[in-house]
């Protein structure tokens, strides 16, 4: 009998909300009704354009690049493992890691959707739709959100832990639409991709855990 507390609850209502925001989004998308948004987003954005900016704005899209992402990954393992003991949390870190990414190339092989062709500032290949980057960045830095939350025992600093990493995932995707690789539609999708798969992972995670948990009690 699969028992169903307050926190899988809200699990699956954040699952059902992201995935009811990737499927309006992709379909609005594919009906072209973007365009005026996406202008006036990207206007607005690349009318920011300094040299300073740019360098910022490619830092931080090398940070959510899956290349950095994976290193990262490496690391922040290394720590919990060390400092927590941690076994099960890596391995859900790098199957949502790569789960992500061949999820990204699943859908954007569906839509197809080219990537802009004005004002780019740096060359990428492959379709648009959604952003790899954004998709990167939310997984990442949304488990490790999700793992070290327990273990931060002040509500100041699980604020903090929030804001830090709520602002890396936002300006990794605003980096995309500076750069000129993404439309900010391309970035939404992401998003909503990307918490749709967390929020599954996180379930069958949590799941898990109470199954092993359960057994190792019977055992006893």
């Amino acid at each position: 009998m699969i028992v169903l507390n307050k926190h899988h609850l809200t699990t699956i209502l954040f699952c059902i909300f992201t995935l009811i925001g990737f499927s309006i989004t992709a379909i609005v998308m594919n009906m072209n009704e973007f365009g005026s948004f996406d202008k006036v987003i990207i206007s607005f954005i690349q009318g920011l354009e300094t040299p300073t900016l740019t360098a910022i704005m490619k830092f931080f899209t090398h940070l959510g690049s899956f290349k950095w992402i994976q290193l990262q990954a490496l690391i922040f393992c290394i720590f919990t493992f060390v400092v927590f003991r941690h076994r099960s949390e890596i391995v859900l870190l790098f199957l949502l890691a790569y789960g992500e990414r061949y999820l990204n190339r699943i859908i954007k092989n569906i839509f197809k959707r080219e990537r802009p062709e004005f004002n780019r500032l740096i060359e990428v290949g492959g379709y648009s739709f959604p952003s790899g980057h954004a998709m990167n960045a939310m997984a990442f830095y949304g488990i490790i959100v999700f793992l070290l939350w327990p273990h931060i025992p002040s509500r100041w600093g699980r604020m903090l832990l929030l804001l830090i990493s709520s602002a890396i995932i936002l300006v990794i995707g605003i980096s995309r639409v500076y750069l000129g690789v993404h439309y900010p539609s391309d970035i939404i999708a992401g998003y909503f991709a990307s918490g749709f798969l967390i929020a599954i992972s996180i379930l069958i995670y949590c799941k898990f855990k109470e199954w092993r948990d359960t057994k190792a009690l019977i055992k006893k």
